[in-house]
């Protein structure tokens, strides 16, 4: 039997639970996979200590430590960073407040991935996985070592009563896609958690479903009458390596490895949790973030500002030594940064008139005048990857495509065209050239706009064409004005509104908008996760579906992506569907790129080859005292 993993990156679970590969190194929240690397018992049931249905795991049984860790880092120090805006709660699972950076860092899952295996899974909090050969459950068999910050032992009831809090009180895209995925989840005993699929459950899902569970305390529920779906003064009572310190609301926070973490010699920890506090300060303004650093505030930066990178690094701690200047490969999919329309709102459900609007940004003139040429535009939701759909569509794409064609969901040209993101622009100055200007007029004259004054387009009935766009942060403000500017160079009433995180944060979880940001972040291997995103089922209530995507041809894409029984399949199906989401115009590609820029004080330390999945700085980068030491003697640091 054949069965499909997933992606590293983006497994289902709410939308709060983004796992920290990136910059944790071992995904607190990590995509599925599992295989079938271990031995089959009676009946045909497969024990393991993970699954990777694509392939071996790279990890065996006997591991003693990660291949890109460095086992013998020292333990001690801090490790400081910065953070925008405000918190006022550490329940990273609700809409409900503000959470605070990092509050899911002392949480741990059943299963774990690594920064170097993107298709496996492997047992963190068990020490075997069992299933049968169709899937039909899947059993975990429970560590008895594990603990809770408070020193009480996780059980496999705590287990269930996580699983069972996420899928009745999780946010609602997450509950709408799991509600029927289980017919039940049984406790065989205290160490023994069996979770029973449902026959209609995507089987590539199953494992990985169960084993995000996260390993929270059922009694600490109970005894403090915390809810999933509110805000909290503290996280949630939890067994891992790092625990809360203090906090001042809106300043700081700080976290503190957990003197009796109970995985501290667990293969997957060796070279792991080595700073003795991570500390985030808050700042208002991102100028004020910067000079705070340039005083040694804060002593690790990870930039994202091109300007800044391009033209702020140049202070004298930077020139002495004192600041490294680090660009380690991002081999993540690329997060496509995009403005994206409300598509609940009338004017904007013409793809025409989307279209259109897409024409007035100039990526290029803004990654030269403003970028400093140092990001690209994602010509994909996959960008830097082949799951990007390129060209005329292939046989196989065919295959999904051609009968929603017939059926009248799709336009012919899907089948003929080329893919296609947004047409290139003059890089020398911002407005676009007279031929963008027709073209993008054109488009609004056949969606029946009118432009009867020469200076707005109007319906007929005389109402005005206007877009309005919210951002909280002042950094995109350079971006946005010059955009609107084109915007009604083109006829468009366009404004930018720019309101505080909080409204921010509101207005885009209630639909009301015209345009906003969205980071579009697609895993390696996608699967349930793409209702989260794309599926009509989660578009009245999404953090994900921002735009309100209804789409039947992309509802009806989805499965098949869902049911791909090979990597060759899952490209395809991919492909179909990436090639189908550029055709709607619903999102206007702004840019990304394929490095991480890194700014850190010279007193951290990390392995020499990074994991192509994993940054890992909170994980298994180091402190050294010595250099330290040094910096502090010289009066860079106090």
């Amino acid at each position: 039997m054949t069965k499909a993993k997933t992606a590293t990156r983006a497994a289902v679970s709410d939308a709060p639970m983004r796992n920290m590969l990136k910059w944790s190194g071992l995904a607190l929240i990590s995509a599925m996979a599992v295989g079938f690397a271990g031995q089959v018992k009676a009946q045909d049931v497969i024990v393991s200590h993970g699954y990777s249905s694509f392939g071996e795991l790279k990890y065996g049984p006997d591991i003693k430590h990660l291949d890109y860790v460095n086992p013998d880092a020292p333990k001690g120090g801090e490790i400081s960073t910065w953070s925008l805006g405000t918190f006022d709660s550490f329940n990273q699972y609700a809409r409900d407040g503000n959470p605070a950076a990092l509050n899911t860092i002392g949480s741990e899952r059943i299963l774990t991935s690594t920064g170097d295996d993107p298709y496996g899974m492997y047992c963190y909090l068990c020490t075997t996985l069992e299933y049968d050969k169709d899937l039909t459950y899947v059993q975990f068999n429970l560590r008895e070592d594990v603990r809770f910050w408070d020193g009480t032992q996780l059980t496999a009831h705590d287990l269930k009563f996580t699983n069972e809090l996420f899928r009745t009180k999780g946010i609602p895209e997450y509950r709408r896609i799991v509600e029927n995925f289980f017919e039940k989840v049984e406790v065989i005993d205290d160490f023994t958690i069996k979770f029973y699929f449902n026959p209609e459950s995507s089987v590539r899902d199953r494992v990985s479903i169960a084993g995000i569970t996260p390993s929270f305390s059922k009694k600490w529920f109970e005894e403090t009458g915390a809810q999933l779906d509110k805000a909290t003064d503290a996280p949630f009572m939890s067994t891992g390596p790092y625990v809360l310190d203090s906090f001042d609301y809106n300043r700081q926070v700080v976290y503190r490895r957990h003197d009796d973490f109970w995985g501290k010699d667990h293969p997957f920890s060796v070279g792991h949790y080595n700073f003795d506090t991570i500390r985030t300060e808050y700042f208002a303004d991102r100028t004020a973030a910067f000079e705070a650093f340039k005083t040694g505030a804060y002593l690790f930066k990870a930039e994202s500002d091109p300007k800044d990178w391009a033209t702020g690094y140049n202070f004298e701690n930077v020139k002495n030594g004192a600041v490294k200047l680090d660009t380690p490969v991002d081999g993540t999919v690329g997060q496509a940064l995009s403005f994206v329309f409300n598509l609940d709102r009338t004017p904007w459900q013409d793809v025409r008139v989307r279209e259109a609007v897409g024409l007035a940004f100039n990526f290029e003139w803004s990654n030269k005048a403003l970028f400093y040429d140092l990001f690209e535009r994602p010509d994909s939701f996959w960008p830097n990857t082949d799951l990007a759909a390129t060209g005329t569509p292939s046989e196989g794409e065919m295959a999904i495509l051609k009968p929603l064609v017939e059926e009248g969901l799709l336009p012919e040209s899907i089948l003929t065209d080329e893919v296609t993101t947004q047409v290139e622009q003059d890089a020398e100055k911002n407005r676009p050239s007279r031929r963008v200007l027709r073209q993008a007029s054109k488009l609004l004259d056949e969606a029946g706009w009118e432009f009867p004054d020469g200076k707005q387009f109007r319906e007929k009935d005389g109402e005005v064409l206007k877009l309005n766009i919210i951002q909280f942060n002042p950094l995109y403000d350079r971006v946005v004005n010059p955009y609107i500017e084109n915007l009604k160079a083109l006829g468009i009433d366009a404004n930018l509104e720019r309101i505080d995180r909080a409204q921010y944060i509101e207005r885009r979880r209630g639909g009301d908008f015209d345009m906003t940001n969205q980071g579009f972040q697609m895993p390696f291997e996608p699967s349930l996760g793409m209702e989260q995103w794309f599926s009509s089922k989660t578009a009245d209530n999404s953090s994900r579906n921002l735009m309100r995507l209804r789409d039947p041809a992309v509802d009806r894409i989805i499965p098949a992506i869902v049911d791909a029984q090979s990597l060759d399949d899952l490209k395809t199906a991919v492909h179909a569907l990436d090639r189908v989401l550029l055709s709607l115009r619903f999102a206007i590609p702004q840019w990304y790129k394929k490095e991480n820029w890194l700014a850190y004080y010279d007193v951290y330390r990390r392995p020499a080859e990074l994991p192509p999945l994993a940054v890992g700085v909170y994980d298994f980068w180091w402190y050294d005292q010595e250099a330290a030491d040094k910096l502090k003697a010289s009066g860079v640091l106090r």
